[in-house]
C-alpha cells in the first residue's frame, strides 16, 4: 500500500523543503554559538536570562535573540539532563516558536524540542502553557523539563485534577505551565463563574504549545467542555421513556451508523404520539410542537442510548455506576458524564441508579478556547493527513521535520480477509510466530471488547500477555515504556501511552546499562518491536500513530495491519461489491489478499470517514461560534463588572433603560386600554413596594415624573443598605447580585440553546438552513436574555431588604442570602466559601 506521507510529499515537498532550507540558516547560527555557551559558568545562565528580558524591554524581538537563546537551552539541557538537542529538534523549536505545527516522528524527542520555544517565549513574562495528553505527563514533563528551566532562572509548574485553586493560581503564575487541554478549558470556565478577580486562577492567553496536537484539537474537538450543576430529578420520566423505546418496533426508527444517529420514522412518530397523548403529557397533539421540545430531546437521547451506545465499548458499569470509556484511548473518564440527559438515558437502559440530570452552567469547545491564545503551535507524529483542517480552522501550517536517523522500519502490506474469524486466526498465527523467537509485540485494537476477544484467544494458546485498557490504565506509562522487552506481548486500545517512549530491551534505568545494551542488541537482531493492527481505524492518522510506536531513532521495527470485510470501517464505508471482487479473484477460506484494488478501496473508506468527521467538527464550530460570540459578550460584561469599583453606575444605567421601557409600555396602554403589560411590568419591578404607589398617579404622570418616582424608590432602598452596611459593602452586594443574575440567566439561556440545537435539524425538511435558523433564534433569545438580566437585577435591588441579626456579621448575612439560591456546582465542605467570606463552605453558606 502506498504510504500516505510519501504520496502527499509529492505535492508539498517543494514548499516544505523551502521552509526547512530557510530554518537551516538559523540552525547554523545556533550551532556557531555552541562553543561560546560551553564556556559559561552555571551561575551565568540565569544572568543571561535576565539580560534577554532587558533586551526585549528595549524593543529587541524574540526572533533576534532566538539563536543565542536556543544555544543556551541546548547547553542547559546537556548540563542538567545529559541530553543535547539534535539539529532536527532545533528545527522543531523554530517551527513551534513561529506558531506552526512540527510533525516529528515518534521517538524524535518532542518533549525536549518544546523546551526551546517555551523558554524563548517565556522571556516575554506573560506565561507559556504547554498542553499534554494526560495528568501524568503534565506532572512528569514539568518536573523533568523543569530542571532545564530552573537552571536558566525560570519557574515551571503543572496543573493536575486534584489541585485546589490556591495551588492552581501559583502554578499558572509560573513562567511555564504544563497542563492537559481539559484542565485549561475547565479553569477558563470556572474563572468566568468566580465572584472576585482575586479568586481567578488563570492569567493572559499568550502562547500555547500543544503536544500531540492532533489528539487534542482534532480527536477531542467533537466534544465540548461542559461544567454542570444538578437539575431537577426526572428518574420516573427516564424510566418511562426507556420503556417506551423498548416497545417500539423495528420499522418505527432508522439507525444511521455513519452519522451516529437514530431517527423516528413516520410510523414511529405516530406510535409515540399515540402513547404520549394517552398518558396526557403531549401538548397540542403534535410530537414536534415547540412546547414538546424537552420531550423530543429525551426521546432522541433514549433512542441513541438503546441503539447506538454499547456496553463495553462506549461505557462500562462498575460498582453500580455507569462510567464513560474514551473512544480513542480506551481509558475510563473518571468523574465525567455524558451531557444533555444521555447519561441518565443509559442508566435507565442498564436499570441502575439514575443520578440527577446535569444542567449546563458553562461550556466551550476546544477550538474556541485555543483560538483565544495570541499564538498557538504544536507538535505530533501525525499531522500532515489533517493539514487542511489545521489550516482551515486554526490557521496552523504543518512543517514535516526530517528524522535524526534514517527510518528503517518495515511496514508490511495489509493482509485482507473475507471474515473476522479468518482474520483473527491469521493474527494469532502471526503473534505465535513472533513470540516464539522472543520478538516484542504491541497489538492495537479499536475497543475494550476487541481487546478482550484477542486476550481470550491468546489465553487459549497459553501466551502470557498484558491488556491495557479502561480496566487497567493506572500503570499505562510503565507498561507501554517496557513494551520493547524480550517476549513482551501487550494488547492496547488505539493510542494509549502516547507521550511515552518505547526503548528496545526495556526502560532506561530499570536495569543496569550494560545489560540494557545487550538486551537492545538482541531485540534488534529479532527485528525490533512488531506492531500489529487488528483492523484499520477510522483515520489514516490513527493508523500512522500505531505504526509510529515502532522504529524510533533508526531502530529496527515492523508493522502490519490485518483487515476483514466484516470490520466496522469496511462494513459501513466500504464498497458493497468488494466481497464479489474477492470471490472473482478466487479467494478461498483462510486466505488473505494483497491487491491494489482492495488497498485503494480501504484508503477511500478511510478518506470518507475523515471527511465526514471533518464536516462534523466544522459544523460543531459553526454552531458553537454563535454561542461563542454571545459567551464573549457575557463573560466580558461579567469581568468588567467584577473588576469595576463603579457598580452603582451599572445599576443606575440599567434602571434608566428599564424606566424607558416602562414609559413605552405606558404609551402603548393609552392606545390600547385593554393592555396590562405596563401594570404587570411595574408590579414585577416594585414587588411589595407596589402597594405604596398609586397606579393611576403613575399612569397619568408625565415621563419625567415617572422617572423621579422610580428613581426615588430605588435610591431609598440603596440608602437603607448603605446605612446598615456602609458604602463599600453596599457596592459589593450590588456587584455580587449582578454577577449571580448573569450566571442564572446565562445558565437558562445555554440550556435552551442546547435543546434548540437538538431539533433545529428538522427545519431542513422545510427547505431551510438549520444553521441560519439557529443563528436567528439564538440572536432573538440573546436579546431577551440581556433584557431579562437587567430587569431581574433591578427588581432584586428594588426589593432587597436587610434584616440585621446580632449573631451574624453584617457582611455574612447579606452574602448568605444572595448566595443561597445560586450555588449550583458541587463544592467540597472544606473549600473556601464562594461567597468570599473567607470561611470554609461548611461554616458559611454550607450551613444554610
Amino acid at each position: 500500500m502506498l504510504n500516505p506521507l510519501n504520496f502527499i510529499s509529492k505535492f508539498i515537498k517543494s514548499s516544505n523543503q523551502r521552509e526547512l532550507d530557510r530554518i537551516e540558516e538559523i540552525i547554523k547560527k545556533i550551532n556557531s554559538l555552541e562553543e561560546v555557551t560551553k564556556q559559561y559558568n552555571d551561575s551565568e545562565f540565569p544572568k543571561k536570562t535576565e539580560e534577554f528580558k532587558e533586551k526585549i524591554k528595549s524593543g529587541i524581538t524574540l526572533d533576534q535573540i532566538l539563536p543565542e537563546a536556543f544555544a543556551l537551552v541546548r547547553e542547559a539541557s546537556r548540563r542538567t539532563r545529559n541530553e543535547r538537542h539534535f539539529d532536527v529538534q532545533l528545527i522543531g523549536g523554530v517551527v513551534l516558536h513561529e506558531g506552526k505545527i512540527a510533525e516529528m516522528r515518534t521517538g524524535e524527542g518532542k518533549t525536549l524540542t518544546i523546551t526551546l520555544a517555551a523558554y524563548l517565549n517565556a522571556l516575554e513574562k506573560e506565561g507559556v502553557h504547554i498542553v499534554t495528553v494526560n495528568d501524568y505527563l503534565a506532572k512528569r514533563d514539568a518536573q523533568e523539563m523543569g530542571k532545564i528551566y530552573n537552571f536558566l532562572g525560570l519557574s515551571s509548574g503543572f496543573i493536575n485534577n486534584d489541585q485546589d485553586d490556591i495551588e492552581r493560581k501559583k502554578n499558572y503564575n509560573c513562567d511555564i505551565t504544563y497542563a492537559t487541554n481539559s484542565e485549561l478549558g475547565f479553569d477558563y470556565l470556572r474563572d468566568n463563574m468566580k465572584f472576585s478577580k482575586y479568586e481567578m486562577v488563570q492569567r493572559k492567553y499568550f502562547f500555547a504549545i500543544v503536544d500531540e496536537i492532533d489528539s487534542c484539537l482534532i480527536d477531542e474537538a467533537r466534544t465540548p467542555l461542559i461544567i454542570s450543576g444538578a437539575a431537577e430529578d426526572r428518574t420516573a420520566q427516564y424510566l418511562s421513556i426507556d420503556k417506551l423505546i423498548n416497545n417500539l418496533k423495528e420499522n418505527d426508527y432508522e439507525i444511521d451508523e455513519k452519522d451516529k444517529n437514530v431517527l423516528l420514522t413516520n410510523d414511529g412518530i405516530s406510535h409515540v404520539e399515540k402513547i404520549f397523548s394517552n398518558a396526557g403529557i403531549l401538548k397540542n397533539n403534535n410530537f414536534y410542537d415547540p412546547e414538546n421540545l424537552s420531550l423530543v430531546h429525551h426521546v432522541n437521547q433514549a433512542l441513541r442510548a438503546n441503539h447506538l451506545f454499547q456496553k463495553g465499548k462506549d461505557y462500562i458499569v462498575q460498582n453500580n455506576e455507569l462510567k464513560i470509556i474514551d473512544e480513542l484511548t480506551g481509558r475510563i473518564l473518571e468523574g465525567r458524564r455524558f451531557g444533555d440527559g444521555l447519561h441518565q438515558a443509559l442508566e435507565a437502559k442498564e436499570r441502575i441508579h439514575i443520578k440527577a440530570e446535569n444542567q449546563t452552567l458553562a461550556s466551550v469547545t476546544y477550538q474556541n478556547y485555543f483560538k483565544m491564545y495570541k499564538k498557538l503551535s504544536g507538535c505530533t507524529g501525525t499531522a500532515i493527513t489533517e493539514s487542511q483542517e489545521f489550516y482551515e480552522i486554526y490557521s496552523l501550517p504543518v512543517v514535516v521535520i526530517p528524522t535524526n536517523k534514517k527510518m528503517i522500519r518495515k511496514d508490511f502490506n495489509d493482509q485482507i480477509f473475507r471474515t473476522e474469524n479468518e482474520k483473527n486466526n491469521a493474527i494469532i498465527i502471526k503473534i505465535k510466530e513472533c513470540h516464539k523467537k522472543g520478538q516484542p509485540l504491541l497489538i492495537f485494537t479499536s475497543s475494550i471488547n476487541k481487546s478482550e476477544v484477542y486476550s481470550k484467544l491468546l489465553k487459549k494458546e497459553n501466551i502470557k500477555h498484558q491488556v491495557l485498557n479502561a480496566k487497567n490504565h493506572e500503570n499505562e506509562a510503565e507498561i507501554i515504556s517496557n513494551a520493547g522487552k524480550e517476549g513482551s506481548v501487550i494488547i492496547t486500545t488505539s493510542i494509549s501511552g502516547r507521550g511515552v517512549d518505547i526503548q528496545l530491551g526495556g526502560k532506561k534505568g530499570s536495569i543496569p546499562d550494560d545489560e540494557l545494551k545487550l538486551n537492545k542488541e538482541k531485540i534488534k537482531s529479532l527485528g525490533g518491536l512488531f506492531v500489529i493492527g487488528t483492523e484499520r481505524m477510522e483515520s489514516r492518522r490513527v493508523d500512522n500513530q500505531a505504526r509510529g510506536r515502532s522504529g524510533r531513532q533508526g531502530d529496527e521495527g515492523n508493522s502490519i495491519f490485518f483487515v476483514s470485510l466484516e470490520d466496522d470501517l469496511m462494513r459501513i464505508f466500504g464498497s458493497e461489491s468488494m466481497n464479489n471482487i474477492l470471490e472473482k479473484l478466487g479467494l478461498k477460506d483462510g486466505e488473505s489478499i494483497d491487491h491494489p484494488w482492495i488497498n485503494k478501496a480501504l484508503e477511500r473508506a478511510q478518506q470518507k470517514v475523515e471527511a465526514r468527521n471533518f464536516d462534523i467538527r466544522k459544523t460543531l464550530i459553526k454552531f458553537d461560534n454563535v454561542l461563542n460570540d454571545q459567551r464573549y459578550v457575557i463573560f466580558s460584561q461579567r469581568e468588567d463588572a467584577m473588576n469595576s469599583d463603579k457598580i452603582f453606575s451599572y445599576s443606575d444605567n440599567f434602571l434608566d433603560e428599564i424606566i424607558n421601557d416602562l414609559i413605552k409600555l405606558k404609551i402603548k396602554k393609552k392606545n390600547n386600554l385593554q393592555s396590562s403589560d405596563f401594570e404587570n411590568k411595574l408590579k414585577s419591578i416594585l414587588g411589595k413596594n407596589f402597594i405604596n404607589i398609586n397606579l393611576k398617579e403613575i399612569t397619568d404622570a408625565d415621563d419625567e415624573k415617572i422617572k423621579q418616582i422610580l428613581r426615588k424608590k430605588f435610591q431609598e432602598a440603596r440608602e437603607e443598605r448603605k446605612k446598615l452596611l456602609g458604602e463599600d459593602q453596599s457596592k459589593d452586594i450590588e456587584k455580587r447580585i449582578f454577577l449571580q443574575t448573569i450566571d442564572l440567566n446565562w445558565k437558562s439561556h445555554i440550556q435552551y440553546l442546547e435543546q434548540l440545537r437538538q431539533v433545529i435539524g428538522l427545519r431542513s425538511y422545510g427547505q431551510r438552513d438549520p444553521l441560519v435558523e439557529y443563528k436567528k433564534e439564538a440572536f432573538y433569545l440573546f436579546e431577551n436574555l440581556l433584557d431579562r438580566l437587567k430587569l431581574d437585577f433591578i427588581t432584586i435591588l428594588m426589593n432587597l431588604k436587610l434584616v440585621q441579626n446580632p449573631a451574624e456579621s453584617e457582611n455574612n448575612l447579606i452574602e448568605k442570602k444572595a448566595q443561597k439560591k445560586t450555588i449550583n456546582k458541587k463544592i467540597s465542605r472544606n473549600e473556601p466559601c464562594p461567597c468570599g467570606s473567607g470561611k470554609k463552605y461548611k461554616r458559611c453558606c454550607g450551613t444554610l
